[in-house]
């Protein structure tokens, strides 16, 4: 072997290896297969965000998992055959584990095991970026992990290895006494009431300007909505939870200040200990005057993540604010053809399109919330007017709620940010 391609070899053997997982869910009664296919196209996607390729997708119809393994007996070995025969190195299950299955599943299947909670908390925590995230996410990811931890320290150590997850909870040294795992939830929950204290006193000095906070499902395109809006470089990139701190910033349109929040994006099934850790982040849209709720109108199942946003906005207390809708990434689909112009489209090329229909989705929301819906892409910009003079008009109804009085050509000029 020459000296070049020893140190080609040296190389190949030092380099990372991506670690491999098989996915698996379950097929529920009357569940339609569409919706089992996305579900495990978003696990292969929270996968691949943490750093792990998806080579296969387990599936069984059961309406209820089986109390000790999740899955039946017969499904478990074929899981098995398969991980051993491809050396996989984790299952990720697209549902929440009981300690007692996480156990047994480890046991028998001799492999790293994550659930659906698991695999966000580990995401969470590789993205947060501020103390008060990484705090946040310390603390669910130990109050999910609490329970779980009686003879499970050699699990633990599996779950953390080679995720890519750096420092915060499960990466330093962790004592295996329940009680001292204990004292470190009470120290992270004491170091999180003195950053929200401090966080309690930075919103009240806010008072008096309007607050719109951006919300929406993971990977909607918010952070790059907030980049347009503010022309600032907040994080935007296609993956899910890109953005886990909360930002905010000053804008002026049209002689109205505001400050916009852009912050954690929902998805099916939060963990409800991330929830309720990411109490004073979620604050920013509980004190909200407006959101602007960013949807993916690209995806296939864009209005259950709507639904999931209205329900996830509902258990948060905010259900009731105003909102201005926002149909995101028009320029990945086509809106619908009249019937004249349907005449001129084959049959294949209706079926193999992505068409919406705009007019009838903008009548529906409209109908709904009060507030006619825009549609935008803001990567390239497209219909960012029409965005602009919808939120202007919106923020300046809030801002006569605050100054009722306000007349527009007495305001002083802060000048224009937009432009």
């Amino acid at each position: 072997m020459s000296k070049f391609s020893r140190k080609i070899q040296k190389l190949h053997d030092t380099a990372p290896k991506i670690e491999t997982a098989v996915l698996v869910t379950l097929i529920r009664q009357h569940q339609p297969e569409h919706e089992v296919e996305e579900h495990l196209e978003e696990l292969a996607f929270l996968a691949e965000t943490l750093g792990v390729k998806s080579v296969y997708r387990f599936t069984q119809k059961m309406d209820k998992p089986d109390i000790r393994t999740f899955v039946g007996k017969g499904k478990l070995e074929e899981i098995q055959a398969y991980i051993e025969h491809f050396a996989v190195d984790m299952v990720i299950f697209d549902d929440d584990l009981s300690p007692s299955q996480m156990r047994n599943l480890e046991n028998e299947l001799k492999v790293k095991i994550y659930d659906r909670s698991l695999l966000i908390l580990d995401i969470f925590l590789q993205r947060a970026q501020t103390a008060q995230a990484k705090t946040q996410v310390e603390l669910a990811r130990f109050q999910y992990l609490l329970p779980r931890l009686t003879g499970m320290w050699t699990h633990l150590e599996r779950q953390r290895g080679g995720t890519g997850t750096r420092g915060g909870a499960g990466e330093k040294e962790i004592e295996t006494d329940k009680r001292d795992i204990r004292n470190k939830i009470a120290l992270l929950r004491d170091k999180l009431k003195e950053i929200e204290k401090q966080g309690v006193t930075q919103r009240k000095g806010r008072k008096g300007i309007v607050r719109v906070a951006l919300v929406g499902y993971t990977n909607v395109g918010k952070s790059t909505l907030m980049n347009l809006i503010t022309k600032t470089d907040i994080l935007a990139e296609n993956k899910l939870f890109a953005t886990v701190d909360a930002t905010v910033r000053k804008v002026v349109l049209d002689h109205i200040p505001f400050l916009l929040s852009d912050t954690v994006g929902f998805i099916r099934k939060l963990p409800t200990h991330l929830i309720e850790s990411f109490k004073s982040t979620l604050d920013e849209i509980r004190e909200a005057d407006l959101l602007i709720h960013v949807v993916d109108i690209s995806h296939p199942a864009f209005e259950d993540h709507i639904a999931v946003v209205n329900q996830t906005l509902r258990e948060i207390k905010a259900g009731e604010k105003p909102v201005l809708l926002v149909f995101n990434k028009i320029d990945l689909v086509d809106q619908m053809p009249t019937e004249e112009e349907s005449m001129h489209i084959s049959e294949h090329e209706l079926q193999e399109s992505r068409y919406v229909d705009f007019k009838a989705l903008s009548e529906a929301y409209e109908k709904k919330n009060g507030i006619k819906p825009v549609f935008m892409a803001a990567a390239s910009a497209e219909n960012v007017e029409e965005f602009r003079s919808a939120l202007v008009a919106e923020v300046k109804k809030q801002h006569r709620k605050i100054y009722p009085h306000y007349l527009e050509d007495q305001v002083v000029d802060w000048g224009d940010k937009w432009e």
